[in-house]
């Protein structure tokens, strides 16, 4: 028999029991929906807590002096941050210089440990959007040597609105006791657990007179151009910082980045487990289908039939109602999808929730691309072609005198 024969009296057979096919296109169809929407959704929050670390906190690539980042000290610096800034530029790597040290923030009666953060403003706009995160004020301005930018959960109990005025106490590079008087311009949105609880910004020219350090600076945050891998970018960088700690920020943030890998690791395990049951379902519905007519298959077997087209006559019937299914299950999906990557979720609710330090967004958005798609169909193909290959060998072995005496 044919191909074309084999296909469209495979699609006949479907429609001798409609109640089972559509059962069984059912179950396929909402797995499918489901798993495609799920699979969006992960990638979404995965893309954005990654866009957070390295838009808001690490860049992709940062340079230390050796020894600054396992202990932290006022005293390590890079001496010529801006021969290493030029180079980077030249090599197409967008980056920035900042300052770091521990204080003491206090307003009226209440007082809480600040991370003091002292940034070139015009250049750390090309390698972080921390500017655009400001929820009430506005941002630093480089002209305005007495405003700071502080974060929600210090400006929360210090009592500070923008306008307000903020008592900044360290200790100076010289040994002296520094103590200055701000003005705050804004407060952040929440960021992450170590900015929103005591992060302070203000801009370099004001850290360095405040803390008595005319040079150097602690960190480079390096971002990557498009289309170079992480693994390639802290390489360049490497050879253009030699002498210096280079460190992605996936080894910075390891913890993180094993969290984000599990989570891929759990979406296949998902996959697994619902593809599991609705193979099951398919397994059940086309065993049934196959003892029903056994005395007809035995019948085709007798007029000529060959094993192999018993065999491909039943994983037919089983590739039809998966086809059906990939096609509806797409078309239901693609206006969520549609939805959650235009609109997202609304979670607010979880406003300075955080993992290893790195906030949530308020909205959950969805993100797709090639895998969104091809991995949830795929696995589902998979365990359709496990499904059908039981069902199909007991067809195609059946013997047609035993077939045509089945009771």
């Amino acid at each position: 028999m044919s191909q074309l024969g084999i296909g469209k009296m495979a699609w006949r057979n479907l429609w001798r029991n409609p109640r089972r096919t559509l059962v069984t296109i059912g179950t396929m169809t909402v797995a499918l929906t489901a798993l495609v929407t799920f699979a969006g959704l992960m990638r979404g929050m995965q893309t954005a807590l990654e866009r957070n670390v390295v838009d808001l906190e690490t860049g992709d690539v940062q340079i230390f002096e050796k020894g600054y980042e396992e202990k932290p000290s006022l005293y390590v610096r890079i001496a010529d941050p801006d021969a290493l800034l030029r180079k980077l530029d030249q090599a197409g790597y967008p980056a920035t210089a900042r300052l770091r040290a521990s204080g003491l923030a206090a307003a009226g009666a209440s007082s809480a440990g600040a991370l003091l953060v002292g940034i070139d403003v015009a250049r750390d706009r090309r390698v972080s959007r921390v500017w655009r995160e400001v929820a009430d004020g506005t941002w630093l301005d480089p002209a305005d040597a007495k405003g700071v930018v502080i974060g929600r959960r210090l400006a929360k109990s210090l009592g500070l609105r923008p306008g307000g005025e903020i008592l900044l106490l360290t200790n100076a590079a010289d040994g002296s006791m520094a103590n200055e008087l701000y003005r705050v311009r804004g407060v952040l949105r929440s960021m992450g657990e170590v900015i929103d609880r005591g992060g302070v910004f203000m801009n370099a020219g004001t850290w360095r007179q405040l803390l008595v350090v005319p040079d150097g600076a602690h960190q480079i945050i390096v971002r990557r151009p498009a289309g170079v891998d992480l693994a390639t970018a802290r390489a360049t960088v490497a050879k253009i910082a030699p002498d210096y700690d280079v460190k992605s920020w996936v080894q910075l943030l390891p913890t993180l980045a094993n969290i984000l890998e599990t989570q891929r690791g759990s979406m296949v395990l998902i996959d697994l487990i619902v593809y599991a049951a609705v193979a099951i379902v398919l397994l059940n519905a086309m065993m049934m289908a196959v003892f029903e007519r056994i005395r007809e298959l035995g019948v085709l077997k007798a007029v000529g039939m060959k094993p192999g087209s018993v065999f491909a006559l039943v994983a037919v019937e089983g590739l039809w109602q998966t086809a059906v299914a990939v096609t509806v299950g797409l078309a239901l999906a693609a206006p969520l999808l549609y939805y959650l990557v235009h609109h997202g979720i609304n979670i607010s609710s979880l406003a300075g929730a955080s993992v290893q330090g790195v906030a949530y967004n308020s909205e959950w958005h969805a993100e797709i691309d090639r895998s969104t798609f091809a991995g949830p169909i795929t696995m589902l193909i998979f365990a359709v072609g496990i499904a059908l290959a039981f069902p199909a060998l007991k067809a195609a072995r059946l013997q047609p005198v035993d077939a045509m005496h089945y009771r």
